[in-house]
């Protein structure tokens, strides 16, 4: 552990500086982002690779207007790292999803899909997940269970471990293996629903 970078915060440093922000603190949100920077860009950088090709946000990019979102909400209690990478999952789902969507628009082009020429003729991009057919998938979830609808943002835009979704969920480690295995069933099956055949 002694070669961790100095800009990645250890859970009780995150913690301190996340009471420091919920006071009031003027220099804590500079803090907060040196803390969580690394781990942030790594979370944005995952999130990009498993986007459809062609996608134009860049991880640095994702990760300040996440963060922009998130030291601009009122509710800053976060109670320690797990919870503020909580939020950071779902500023980075809100962002991806707007993202798709305005892509999708007509007048956009949204009606139209990209094609990579090359020396051999068309080159077939490998399938990637739909981002809008989760959303909507991961909505309906949430409908039906709050929680397992969480716990796939904590684990998807975020990179949780489920011991750390458990601690961010207050549930059990064993209740958050059972929630992971139904929630990614049904997703599974609600995004295969949605897909032409």
């Amino acid at each position: 552990m002694a070669n961790r970078d100095k800009s990645e915060g250890t859970s009780a440093d995150v913690t301190r500086i996340l009471d420091a922000l919920h006071e009031g603190s003027d220099q804590a949100a500079e803090k907060l982002l040196q803390a969580v920077y690394n781990e942030l860009r790594r979370l944005a950088t995952q999130r990009l690779a498993a986007e459809a090709p062609g996608q134009t946000l860049q991880p640095t990019a994702l990760v300040h207007e996440a963060y922009l979102k998130l030291v601009q909400e009122d509710r800053k209690d976060w109670k320690s790292r797990a919870y503020f990478f909580g939020a950071a999952a779902q500023a980075m789902r809100r962002i991806l999803v707007d993202r798709a969507r305005k892509k999708a628009r007509l007048r956009h082009g949204g009606d139209r899909e990209r094609e990579e020429l090359s020396d051999s003729g068309l080159v077939a991009e490998p399938d990637s997940l739909d981002l809008l057919a989760l959303d909507e998938a991961l909505g309906k979830l949430a409908s039906r269970d709050a929680r397992k609808a969480e716990l796939v943002q904590l684990r998807y835009f975020t990179g949780l471990t489920l011991e750390q979704c458990a601690e961010v969920l207050g549930i059990s480690r064993a209740t958050a293996e059972r929630d992971w295995t139904f929630a990614r069933a049904f997703l599974y099956q609600e995004v295969q629903k949605g897909e032409p055949s």
